[in-house]
């Protein structure tokens, strides 16, 4: 999952697309649009009740075939992300929900989204991520457009710390798995396999940053804890929260040997977030909501990880 390409602009910032390579089966390219829209959906770029792109102009975009279209709009539509009708296009019915009290959320019409909120933390002088997540998909998706926001020359942070937790790779996970075997090795191995490409790529991502002397410091360090992630968890340079559940459901999926099976699985691109920011009233809701979040990511940080 994930070969980048530039492709186009969202809301005047540039914006890398998954393309899929030469030879990929159908089932990779059909995961790589699905996901792709699923994010589109996220971040905005589709908001609720608009319509998505015609068929055509989606395999054309993707460089896959219409049946391949066809297959992840049926999918969405079985998660509830869109209504297709036949003449009438696909109408996005479902985004990430934030649930944010901050002036800035009641203002926009459109609702908070998650990338404005990153591009904001890197608008500092100084970066602090630490995040808690099942995979590290959705944050590899936004480190790369903070990425080319800093070649661009859009903002000049001197200093990007990221911790990240995740599962330990042993311990066995409720989800995903296939609905009526839970020994079948490949839903782990498929759910490891994303998660080391991603992981693999923010290291690098933020690596280059400082290897072309575009950021002055860069420290990044990923830890796993024997801990099945019932939630996701990002915190914003100390001072704001975002915190939501994984929503179990059932999907059917293909594994590398072909397979399509009914699996379990989260999405954690559908979860609903709330925002909580730290203020000057050490009691307020925000405030202790943020401290009590980051100091439970430091106890875990600190007692019950392992290195990545």
């Amino acid at each position: 999952m994930g070969w980048w390409t530039a492709c186009g602009r969202r809301y005047g910032r540039p914006v890398s697309v998954r393309r899929p390579r030469a030879g990929d089966g159908g089932g990779r390219e059909f995961q790589r649009l699905s996901d792709e829209l699923r994010a589109r959906m996220t971040d905005g770029t589709y908001p609720l009740r608009s319509f998505l792109p015609s068929q055509r102009h989606l395999a054309d975009e993707f460089g896959v075939s219409r049946d391949t279209v066809q297959r992840a709009l049926r999918e969405l539509a079985d998660e509830g992300w869109i209504e297709s009708k036949q003449g009438s296009g696909s109408r996005v019915v479902k985004t990430q929900r934030i649930q944010s009290s901050t002036a800035r959320a009641t203002r926009s019409r459109r609702g908070v989204t998650l990338e404005p909120l990153i591009s904001e933390a890197f608008e500092r002088p100084e970066v602090s991520l630490d995040v808690y997540t099942l995979t590290s998909e959705t944050l590899d998706t936004h480190i790369r457009l903070q990425a080319e926001r800093i070649r661009g020359g859009f903002i000049a942070p001197q200093h990007i710390a990221l911790r990240m937790l995740l599962p330990s790779r042993t311990l066995p996970l409720p989800y995903p798995r296939v609905k009526d075997d839970t020994d079948d090795p490949l839903m782990r191995a498929r759910l490891n396999a994303i998660t080391e490409h991603h992981t693999a790529s923010l290291r690098g991502v933020l690596a280059d940053l400082a290897t072309e002397g575009l950021v002055p410091d860069v420290d990044v360090r990923i830890r796993h804890a024997p801990l099945t992630p019932a939630f996701k968890l990002y915190l914003l340079n100390g001072t704001e929260a975002l915190h939501g559940p994984y929503e179990v459901m059932q999907r059917q999926l293909e594994l590398a040997d072909g397979r399509k099976v009914v699996a379990l699985d989260v999405l954690g691109l559908g979860a609903t977030l709330t925002h909580h920011v730290k203020d000057a009233d050490p009691d307020s809701p925000g405030s202790v909501f943020v401290a009590s979040m980051q100091a439970w990511f430091d106890s875990v940080w600190d007692h019950l990880t392992e290195q990545g």
